[in-house]
């Protein structure tokens, strides 16, 4: 019994559900394929979604490569040629030495098609104090600057066939949402007029066992206020979603191999499924899980730590989790979980196979 292996299943149509649930909040998706790639060919085949890509091993994923947006890293001109011969024009730019290098490119060369150009801008985040983050984009000094050098040099402006700038709120941080304020706190109203695009990137959060969802609804409706304003001013809106529609869409099964006092081990470890619960951290709910309060009014009702099969102590993928009367040999589900599925060689663990199911 013990040796059936644990696994990740992915519903298509919760996917194709979460994607849908967005598509009033934004003029344009660009789904964010280092989530899951097993999602974009989901998306790729069933919308007209774009995907933001972030390394070039991640390009393999989408067949129609128009509909890429690439964010640059360190990269040179013999990158841009092989991104732009295979028909990506989308690019978004995180750094001025990054873009130099770019619109030096775009100065020189003749290009078949023109680009779509997303400047970064660093967004101040209150939350960020443990120094553990590094904090991309540039300063909305050097963003408005930008804005207006390229919008004045008409061999660049001649390539470049849409403006706009990205940022992005980190995922799960869910109390600063006031979007509209800070973007006019960050460029100038010459840059607002100058631009055709803003990607607010993701930062969708998705339910989990210590997460809040009840602010969901609040941070749909400073979204739907954030597109009126800017398509009022002919911009036009995107989103860069990734967990919200990757982690409803997954279930990770499991299997209890042990039960000791109110301890229980299943066969699978936080290290190959689910590394969320280490970086980020969130956790994953269990299905059927009872309450706290459920627990006081039914004494059968207890509450478990639920760890991974290796000897690390940080292996934990619930510290309590209220269950009735589980057993060794039953599946444990843990739900959410089709977002940042990635492993580890930890004590050579097996990387868990990802089952598709309509």
């Amino acid at each position: 019994m013990n040796k059936i292996k644990p696994k990740f299943i992915l519903s298509k149509s919760k996917v194709l559900e979460q994607y849908q649930k967005l598509v009033p909040f934004a003029d344009q998706i660009s789904y964010s394929s280092k989530t899951n790639p097993l999602v974009t060919k989901i998306l790729e085949k069933e919308t007209k979604c774009f995907f933001s890509i972030h390394f070039v091993n991640e390009l393999k994923h989408v067949q129609d490569k128009s509909r890429i947006v690439f964010l640059a890293q360190a990269w040179d001109e013999e990158e841009i040629k092989s991104l732009l011969d295979q028909q990506i024009h989308h690019f978004i730019v995180d750094n001025e030495s990054d873009l130099d290098i770019l619109l030096n490119y775009l100065s020189s060369n003749e290009i078949k098609q023109k680009v779509t150009l997303f400047l970064r801008i660093k967004l101040k985040e209150n939350t960020l104090r443990t120094e553990k983050y590094f904090v991309f984009g540039m300063s909305s000094k050097i963003i408005n600057s930008k804005i207006e050098q390229i919008s004045m040099n008409k061999n660049i402006k001649n390539k470049i066939a849409q403006l706009g700038v990205h940022f992005h709120r980190k995922t799960q941080n869910m109390s600063e949402w006031n979007l509209q304020y800070e973007i006019e706190q960050m460029l100038s109203s010459l840059s607002l007029r100058n631009l055709n695009l803003i990607n607010i990137g993701g930062g969708l959060p998705s339910v989990y066992a210590n997460t809040n969802a009840k602010v969901l609804p609040g941070i749909f409706n400073k979204i739907t206020e954030l597109k009126q304003w800017l398509n009022d001013q002919e911009i036009k809106l995107v989103i860069e979603p990734g967990r919200f529609i990757a982690a409803p869409a997954g279930k990770l099964v499991t299997r209890i191999v042990g039960i000791h006092q109110q301890n229980i081990v299943v066969n699978a470890s936080v290290y190959n499924s689910d590394m969320d619960a280490l970086i980020v951290p969130v956790k994953l709910l269990v299905e059927g899980e009872f309450s706290q309060a459920e627990e006081k009014e039914n004494e059968t009702i207890l509450p478990f730590v639920v760890k991974g099969i290796t000897p690390c102590s940080m292996d934990l993928f619930r510290y309590r989790v209220y269950l009735k009367n589980p057993q060794i040999g039953q599946e444990l589900v843990f739900l959410n979980a089709g977002a940042y599925g990635f492993s580890t060689n930890f004590c050579d663990l097996d990387t868990l196979e990802m089952e598709l199911i309509e």
